[in-house]
């Protein structure tokens, strides 16, 4: 049988179902999905299964080499005479086996011989480069501001550029780079990366650091922290120890900067870079690395703060450090987004295939997955950017080559038309006035812009190849601030140093902004939708203009990371309904082809009280769907089950509300109402803040009232927040959950009214438009009736998805009690439709179907008589 020795305790049988079922989606290959609800020692199961089966792959794979060694030696021994046996080339593959035993002891780093000689050679270089340069660093530090601009002109100009000259545009892929790749010689690093291949690797990644964090805690707890090679990847916003690059705080710019510091590293002198900061990074060289590597090989699975300290410690380079052990690795720990974006994956090196992919917390992965290509530029950075490209092309219109010229003047017809698009008095053919808000597809985009005739994908390459988003925001940057930085005594500003006043207000953010809506135009078709929004009046005032690209699907961009990977396995505490995941990432498969494994939770049933709750304390109906949930006698009604529930309740409750608007409307009527009041003797009323940085301080003072006050405290949250994504409410923190509602999205969200539409597989035909090239176009103005009415016309996938995404949403939110065996809570569905018998209008049952299954095993459907729920809620603290 099959056995996991790993696992630190004696495993509870679900746990060993988990470990079974999860061994065997590996030995199968393909898409998995494994649901364990948190507290149920989920991670640890991860650990014990999928390393044991690395293991088991790795010894096995061992033993059939050896034995095919022995045969071969055999065979040798047989056919073979002494002499051709003892010939020379025989030694030297003989040779070579041992050096490649010597580099595996050596995790796959340079022995002591190769590391000694590469040192000197590197000494050697860096005493030629420091007498090269002297009199260029004596040039730079004795410049005054006068001719400054003389000396300076250099880091402004971009390199003549012609596209279709293939041995130019190679050079530019040189000095660029893409992204940040270690190995490359040309970005100046000196760094050889090793091309060890150590097989079958498995990639853990989660949303958070901190998430990565506790797979590290429970991995030390197990003997794979000492037998597996362990790698931990992150931004180097995390990792990085550079302290003049850290205080630019946004992540662009420290990956900006970074990039710069390594260019700028065989150029400069070492002895000046305490002096000037282009001159490369102090803790990016071949032996500070090498140093990093050994010390953190010596020790066990560590996490990222203690892989920092190592990297302040000895002043070397954490990030870099960290890539290095990767390729030798045979567990690579990351966060999503290195492994979900196809260019941090090149950057890095990731190699997918035949290897095994486990991405935790996986009900997040179709959002951040589809989130990260979406792009989006506002009118006035539009505005600004246009200004910038003027500036900048009139500043150096002489000294710019053909190409340059060419390409800078397209940019600035594309960004013009965009702002055109955008502008209140724009007259849009064939329609009366303008909508705030409406949708095209990339070609109804294109031509509606009259810019089809642009090959987008040769200017986002040049955007890319030229540096002129850093170039010419380092200009603008410069001349900005140039009486400021000309009163002070300090030396100009390098390229990179940015100072960040404001996200939206830097130049670079207007520049990438616009890169990254060209780059989502040159997707297919049929791959998103691009949303205009002018400026508008909204009930919180003007809203600035907008244009956006929208991914609707992910299926093309996962599927890079399937058809790689042996194995893809999805692991969550809540991932049912999963057809909403299937839906989103890979619809090609079929539900009932889908390996999906849902085990119930540790606790004994005994330990939770689900309640469907039909009806109020006044015995009317409860029904808080989008029509009836603002009424006085809803919101009343909810509140009298509340002031009943606060009696019997003890210690902590956690309400969830549809949005933070119908939060703020309930407890306005409560407060006029005097419910709240009454609610307020038993317990103290806390409320969900809408800015997710007030959430620590306001969670603080509830837990404290409860840990103080005997009657406890109430906090009052928001389908979607903070709270319901993130926060554990274990124990007196938690004791009853009170879901309001069905949460169903808002029809508004034109988003999300695009990908229901896009999945049900329909156009609708509100408004049909037509623009130059005579090309129809479909371009509807999207507001709350147009939700619904699409909403209604929907009978297929799209509404099962739209339904699916409200009961993710429920399940998330009523996960938040039980974190362990002996935690205990009671759970309320508040409202009628939780206790339907039927549903005519959805083709996929019930939504409480859709619950998880352990808490749809012990689910009470109530009657109309409200006292039965009452009595079973009272009846459940006092057994506790």
């Amino acid at each position: 049988e099959m056995g996991f020795p790993a696992f630190p305790y004696d495993p509870y049988s679900i746990q060993t179902d988990f470990m079974k079922f999860l061994y065997q989606s590996l030995e199968r290959g393909g898409i998995s999905m494994l649901e364990s609800p948190t507290g149920t020692g989920k991670t640890l199961s991860v650990i014990c299964s999928a390393l044991q089966w690395l293991v088991d792959k790795k010894n096995l794979e061992n033993a059939v080499g050896n034995e095919s060694e022995k045969l071969e030696k055999a065979d040798q021994d047989g056919d073979d005479p002494d002499w051709m046996r003892n010939f020379v080339p025989n030694k030297e593959i003989n040779i070579a086996r041992r050096n490649a035993s010597v580099s595996k002891r050596n995790n796959g780093f340079y022995s002591k011989d190769k590391e000694a000689k590469c040192r000197a050679e590197f000494i050697s270089k860096e005493k030629e480069k420091a007498s090269g340069d002297e009199e260029l660093i004596n040039r730079e530090e004795t410049g005054n501001g006068a001719d400054r601009d003389v000396l300076d002109v250099g880091e402004f100009l971009l390199e003549d550029y012609d596209s279709e000259e293939e041995k130019c545009a190679k050079s530019k892929r040189k000095s660029v780079g893409g992204d940040d790749d270690f190995s490359s010689e040309e970005d100046g690093d000196g760094f050889e990366l090793e091309e060890e291949d150590t097989g079958t690797k498995v990639y853990f990644c989660s949303r958070t650091h901190s998430q990565l964090a506790q797979f590290m805690k429970e991995l030390r707890k197990t003997r794979f922290s000492d037998e597996l090679k362990i790698a931990s990847l992150g931004s180097r916003k995390i990792f990085c120890i550079n302290e003049g690059v850290l205080k630019l705080r946004a992540l662009a710019h420290i990956n900006e900067k970074c990039l710069e510091l390594q260019k700028h590293r065989t150029n400069k002198d070492r002895a000046a870079k305490a002096k000037a900061s282009s001159c490369g990074c102090p803790m990016l060289s071949k032996r500070k690395v090498e140093e990093f590597v050994d010390e953190v090989t010596r020790v066990q699975a560590m996490d990222i703060e203690d892989i920092v300290h190592i990297g302040r410690s000895l002043g070397s380079c954490p990030y870099y450090g960290s890539r290095r052990m990767m390729r030798s690795a045979d567990l690579v720990v990351l966060p999503y987004q290195s492994l979900l974006s196809k260019s941090s994956r090149e950057s890095l090196g990731l190699r997918l295939k035949d290897s095994i992919v486990i991405i935790d917390e996986a009900h997040n992965l179709a959002d951040a997955l589809i989130n990260m290509y979406d792009a989006k530029i506002s009118l006035p950075q539009l505005k600004k950017l246009r200004s910038h490209l003027e500036q900048y092309s009139q500043r150096f219109s002489n000294l710019l080559g053909p190409g340059n010229r060419r390409y800078i003047q397209i940019l600035k017809i594309l960004v013009q038309a965009f702002i055109r698009t955008l502008c209140e008095d724009m007259e849009v053919p064939g329609e009366r006035g303008s909508p705030s808000r409406f949708v095209m597809s990339i070609n109804e985009f294109l031509f509606a812009l009259n810019i089809d005739n642009i090959n987008l994908i040769k200017l986002s390459q040049y955007m890319k190849e030229s540096h002129i988003i850093y170039k010419a925001s380092f200009f603008m940057y410069v001349t900005g601030y140039g009486d400021k930085l000309a009163a002070s005594e300090e030396e100009a500003p390098t390229v990179g140093d940015c100072k960040e006043d404001s996200d939206d207000e830097t130049a670079i953010t207007g520049f990438r902004a616009f890169a990254s809506i060209l780059s989502s135009l040159t997707n297919n078709n049929s791959a998103g939708k691009v949303i205009i929004s002018r400026p508008h009046e909204t009930s919180n005032g003007l809203e600035e203009g907008y244009i956006k690209y929208v991914m609707l699907t992910g299926e093309k961009i996962f599927s890079e990371i399937t058809d790689q990977a042996h194995a893809v396995i999805l692991v969550g505490g809540t991932l049912q309904p999963i057809e909403e995941t299937r839906e989103r990432l890979f619809p090609s498969i079929e539900l009932n082809q889908l390996r999906f494994f849902s085990c119930n939770h540790i606790i004994p049933p005994e330990n939770i009280l689900p309640i469907a709750v039909k009806n109020g304390p006044s015995g009317k109906c409860l029904d808080f769907s989008y029509k009836m949930r603002s009424s006085s006698t809803m919101i009343g009604e909810l509140g009298l089950l509340l002031c009943n529930l606060v009696s019997v309740v003890p210690e902590g409750m956690v309400v969830f509300f549809s949005s933070f608007d119908y939060e703020n409307q309930v407890y306005t009527s409560w407060q006029k109402s005097g419910i709240l009041s009454r609610i307020m003797k038993k317990k103290k009323v806390f409320r969900e803040p809408r800015k997710s940085t007030d959430i620590e301080a306001v969670l603080k003072k509830y837990k404290e009232t409860i840990d103080s006050c005997h009657s406890g405290a109430i906090i009052l949250a928001v389908v979607g927040g903070k709270i319901s994504e993130g926060i554990n409410f274990s124990d007196g923190a938690g004791r009853c959950i009170v879901m309001v509602g069905l949460p169903y999205s808002s029809p508004s969200d034109i988003e999300l009214i695009e990908r229901v539409k896009h999945i049900e597989g329909v156009e609708m035909k509100a408004c049909t438009k037509k623009f130059d090239h005579s090309i129809d176009i479909e371009c509807e103005e999207v507001d709350q009736d147009t939700g619904f009415h699409m909403l209604r016309s929907c009978r297929g996938r799209g509404r099962d998805y739209y339904e699916n995404l409200c009961m993710k949403a429920v399940n998330q939110c009523i996960g938040r009690a039980i974190r362990h065996v002996k935690d205990y809570a009671a759970i309320l569905l508040v409202d009628g439709r939780y206790c339907c018998d039927e549903r005519s209008s959805s083709r996929s049952g019930h939504p409480t179907e859709k619950l998880p299954q352990w808490i749809r095993q012990q689910l009470v459907a109530t009657s109309s008589n409200y006292g039965q729920v009452q009595k079973l809620v009272q009846q459940f603290f006092r057994s506790h």
